[in-house]
């Protein structure tokens, strides 16, 4: 009976060790070298209520590009509620450079969210929440060092938007 119960603890053990190795290279991939900023907002209505975007709630994003040699892709990320009305977001963007001036014009955007046919939801979920992560602008070239701010906002035809949880940024450096 002593020797099945060492062997299963030593079984025990390697399990153990296993897992900790597999959750240590799963925190490694998480880790990515190319990506130089990423942030997410969780968004309310003025009145508080939440997962609800306002027309004039505009989040900006603010990230700090040193190499001007190298190019990025910009990415858009949107997490939204299975419930939310449309299969589609319009989202406008203006991008501000170092010295407080417009890089470009504010661009348009057509984020699909949900299969406009079937009505099924893409990205990455769970339950009734969806992640999407859009590219945006791709091989952006930053011709000045310093602090970029990249300003979002919804550009659908209310006023209030229920069923956007959240909305974000992220830049990645192009290898």
């Amino acid at each position: 009976m002593q020797l099945s119960l060492a062997s299963a603890t030593s079984r025990g053990r390697r399990n153990g060790w296993a897992l900790l190795a597999l959750a240590g290279l799963a925190s490694l991939s998480a880790c990515d070298p190319n990506r130089v900023y990423e942030e997410n907002v969780d968004l309310k209505s003025p009145t508080g209520d939440a997962y609800v975007w306002d027309v004039q709630q505009r989040p900006a994003f603010t990230f700090t590009i040193a190499d001007t040699t190298a190019r990025y892709n910009v990415f858009f990320n949107v997490r939204n509620a299975a419930g939310y009305g449309f299969y589609n977001l319009y989202l406008k963007h203006t991008l501000t450079g170092p010295d407080g001036r417009p890089v470009g014009p504010a661009l348009l955007h057509q984020l699909i969210l949900m299969n406009p046919k079937t009505g099924e939801p893409l990205g990455a979920g769970t339950g009734d929440i969806f992640d999407h992560q859009f590219l945006a602008l791709k091989q952006q070239h930053f011709a000045r060092p310093g602090a970029y701010k990249l300003t979002l906002e919804q550009y659908m035809r209310q006023n209030q938007l229920p069923g956007i949880m959240a909305v974000g940024v992220r830049v990645a450096k192009i290898k």
